[in-house]
């Protein structure tokens, strides 16, 4: 039976919910506050559209490199070290972002991030719930949910208004004050309870993150070594498929494999892995798109490009608020699929987009997806926890978080290289178009007339296509990323329905 004693005193309690909101606040704000300075660091890295997508793919993998071990670094190190190390390790690495020299520095202090910042957010959820007595846990885990959801929201607006006040570095730079901190609070105030030692199954977590991150330099490096007309590529490939086949396996025969098989046989977790992968990964895609597009195509700053994104994630902080009654009286199942419907349609909008067109379009998209979004995260949590026994839940979140963030990797890449393709086939397809025939504007003595040079008129006729071209790569990209959205909708009919009762409604998975 628990009792008062067993839990922290109230002040104390207090503060540990402040320090782990601002633990994952760190985390969140890195996923989001990066996009709109990539074209800054871009130019000062000297790297390509392709390379400069590693900033945020090396982050993300890094996190589901240390997602499924999260349980096994809290037994073997404590509760109280493993967050303070992990802040601190995130707040050092954040340092080295901003003192960046060069792309391979940034990529691999991004790994560090990752890799620290990976067991902050399932380790904050764990900390309140344990320092919490029962009738606090619902406003603990309100008042830290409501902090993190303004991460994404706020979190363009604050890296566009840094960018452009500053310079990118101090988007990473911000995090040193709120991790030093963080560390300082995590050691002297956390608890470290005692937690029994499970058996780790080191050779299956090998297997599976080698199989992780060789495909993913598969789709990172395709597009800049021609794909498959490398010898790299089919080696990325190869190890990949054969790690994957040896770890299922291992999995099979395993007397305490890493992910215990019983996942996998709940219908509804396996249909809510599926949808998030497809869902989250489209966000993640979408929102490496959209800066670039808006800062390099469409000529706005970094404040107000992060102002144009902001949008989305207000209108996700209030359809997730309604979510949950929601799903206390109709069908979740319904909500996802419309969530589903509403995140397409804002995936649709963008493929109206056009070179002459102002902010509108960009806000009622962004408006549309958020509200889509919302929808189906929180619900989904709800239809693939709903049945899973207690003593595997903490597995089930592992495999639910790698499903995102590996979802929103593997997108991310695939949709860059899709769009680099495009690029040159699409500006071939519009220079075999340009003639004197269809435009006679472009004859010499037109031209001269209006006194151009013809190589002056040629070089602007150039210009207007590659803009044109770049336009229709990302309507392309946008299109694709719609499709895959609304992929997932068949898929909640196989799920079975679960009941939610009001004020049991569990908060949405952040990480």
């Amino acid at each position: 039976m628990e009792t008062e004693s067993q839990y922290p005193p109230r002040r104390q309690r207090l503060a540990i919910v402040f320090l782990a909101m601002l633990g994952t606040v760190m985390t969140m704000l890195d996923t989001t506050i990066a996009n709109v300075a990539l074209p800054h660091m871009r130019s000062t890295l000297g790297a390509t559209q392709e390379q400069i997508n590693w900033v945020l793919t090396s982050y993300i993998v890094a996190t589901a490199v240390v997602i499924p071990a999260t349980g096994f670094l809290e037994q073997r190190l404590g509760r109280r070290q493993l967050f303070t190390f992990a802040v601190a390790g995130f707040t050092l690495s954040s340092a080295v972002c901003g003192l960046a020299w060069s792309l391979p520095t940034m990529i691999i202090a991004r790994l560090v991030q990752g890799l620290c910042g990976a067991v902050l957010a399932p380790m904050a959820q764990t900390i309140m719930y344990d320092v919490n007595p029962p009738e606090e846990r619902t406003q603990a885990m309100t008042i830290w949910s409501m902090g993190v959801m303004m991460a994404p929201v706020f979190g363009p607006v604050l890296g566009g208004w840094l960018t452009d006040s500053f310079s990118w570095r101090w988007v990473f730079y911000i995090n040193l004050p709120i991790g030093v901190v963080a560390a300082i609070g995590a050691w002297k105030l956390i608890p470290s309870p005692k937690v029994a030692r499970q058996p780790f199954d080191a050779f299956g977590y090998v297997l599976i993150i080698t199989a992780l991150c060789a495909f993913q330099l598969m789709l990172d490096r395709g597009a800049e070594i021609d794909w498959f007309n490398s010898n790299e590529i089919w080696l990325d490939l190869g190890l990949g498929v054969a790690a994957l086949w040896m770890y299922v396996v291992h999995t099979l025969t395993a007397k305490a494999p890493l992910i215990p098989l019983r996942l996998f046989k709940d219908r509804n977790f396996v249909v809510a892995c599926i949808i998030i992968v497809a869902n989250s990964g489209a966000m993640m895609a979408a929102g490496a798109l959209m800066s670039p597009l808006i800062q390099g195509l469409m000529g706005y700053g970094t404040t107000a490009a992060g102002i144009l994104m902001m949008p989305r994630g207000l209108a996700m902080a209030c359809s997730m608020i309604t979510a949950g009654w929601l799903s206390s009286k109709i069908d979740p199942r319904i909500i996802v699929g419309l969530g589903i419907i509403i995140g397409a349609s804002g995936q649709f909008i963008l493929t109206g987009m056009s070179p002459a067109m102002d902010s509108h379009l960009i806000i009622l998209a962004g408006v549309v997806q958020g509200f889509g979004l919302g929808y189906v995260f929180l619900p989904l949590n709800m239809i693939g926890f709903a049945s899973l026994s207690p003593d595997i839940r903490t597995y089930g979140a592992s495999v639910f978080a790698l499903a995102r963030n590996y979802g929103g990797s593997i997108m991310i890449a695939v949709s860059t290289a899709f769009f680099a393709h495009n690029i040159q086939i699409n500006h071939n397809d519009l220079v075999g178009g340009v003639t004197s025939t269809h435009f006679p504007l472009l004859s010499g003595g037109i031209i001269e007339q209006f006194g151009f040079r013809g190589s002056q008129a040629l070089g602007f006729v150039d210009m207007m296509i590659n803009q044109q071209g770049l336009m229709i790569s990302y309507i392309d990209a946008f299109y694709v990323l719609a499709v895959v959205t609304i992929a997932g909708l068949p898929l909640i009919l196989l799920a079975t329905r679960v009941k939610v009762n009001a004020g049991e409604v569990p908060l949405p998975d952040v990480h």
